[in-house]
């Protein structure tokens, strides 16, 4: 009886535990929490069912069957490096780098196998494809251009399969050794010439600005010079009007004047420049106007005392000869 007892207990012992086991299987295949940024595909009994959200859901447990979580975060990958040859013929390594993002789980799951690997092949191909197009200078200047492309024809291949490609950049584009050297080459040439014709513009400017000064001075000269020969002139020209009127009004007779006229012959040889020097033919007239002068008050003696003495007249006195004298020309040696 006791032994009857015992074995029915172990039997419904076992039964609970069978039974918590089960419901605890079931309760954690019925119950799915999904992370914030993921997405979750369900299938049921094979088919697609529902895409589970962010959050608790709950499954139908052993009929529904969650697939791996998806990431709808924006993912960055960077492709190794590819080898693309250009328009010129030149194998050029070029690694890029593409930013997408998952936008549709479903497409993304049943759509494409391995839509990471889709994505790093197409990039490749496309790659090369734009890139054959272009030179390597092209190329190496181009870069907005051929992210653009880039993105465009990847948005366009990766929309069926739920994917959105945000930008793809060109991480880094190298050329042969030898052309390396070749552009090192050209761009020192380039900066040399550079330089030769920056100093070349500086050497231009400064003798454009030497010139533009020197011409300024020599116009502030001549202003300065013409100023001074005018006030030169207008004192000249107030002295002679002073020394004009201070004639004009002594009054002077022809003697006064012939006299300075004679002082003011010796002063024309002064100059040590003077090698010649002509006698003007005025001086005959100076020298018969000291004469007059000179011989005027012997004249009114001698008329005085003939005047005085009637009885004996005198005779006549002879005409004095005319003293002409010829203009001629003196050497005199350099001063």
């Amino acid at each position: 009886m006791n032994d009857g007892v015992t074995v029915g207990s172990v039997v419904s012992l076992i039964l609970i535990l069978i039974v918590a086991v089960f419901v605890v299987v079931v309760l954690f295949r019925a119950v799915r929490i999904v992370p914030q940024a993921t997405a979750g595909v369900v299938e049921r009994l094979g088919k697609y069912h529902k895409t589970l959200s962010p959050g608790l859901n709950i499954l139908v447990p052993f009929i529904d069957r969650m697939r791996p979580l998806i990431d709808m975060r924006e993912q960055v990958v960077s492709f190794p490096p590819q080898p693309v040859i250009t328009e010129d013929n030149l194998v050029v390594s070029i690694d890029t780098v593409v930013y997408f993002q998952v936008t549709d789980a479903r497409a993304a799951t049943y759509e494409i196998n391995n839509y990471l690997g889709a994505v790093e092949q197409l990039t490749t191909t496309t790659l090369r494809n734009v890139v054959g197009g272009l030179n390597l200078e092209e190329a190496l200047t181009s870069r907005d251009n051929i992210n653009t492309q880039l993105r465009i024809v990847l948005d366009e291949a990766t929309g069926k399969w739920g994917i959105r490609v945000g930008r793809v950049e060109l991480k880094a584009i190298d050329p042969p050794l030898s052309i390396q050297d070749s552009m090192e080459k050209q761009m020192r040439a380039e900066r040399d010439r550079r330089a030769l014709i920056l100093t070349a513009e500086g050497t231009k400017q400064s003798a454009i600005l030497t010139a533009e000064g020197a011409r300024q001075a020599a116009i502030l000269s001549a202003e300065g010079d013409a100023k001074a020969q005018v006030l030169r002139a207008q004192g000249e020209a107030e002295a002679i009007a002073t020394v004009f009127g201070a004639i004009h009004a002594g009054d002077p007779d022809s003697k006064l004047l012939a006299y300075q006229y004679l002082q003011m012959l010796p002063k024309i040889a002064e100059g040590q420049a003077s090698k010649l020097w002509i006698i003007p033919s005025e001086l005959t007239e100076a020298l018969k106007g000291i004469s007059a002068g000179f011989l005027s008050p012997r004249v009114g003696s001698d008329s005085e005392s003939t005047a005085s003495t009637p009885s004996s007249p005198a005779p006549p006195a002879p005409p004095a000869p005319a003293s002409v004298v010829e203009p001629r020309e003196t050497n005199y040696p350099p001063a």
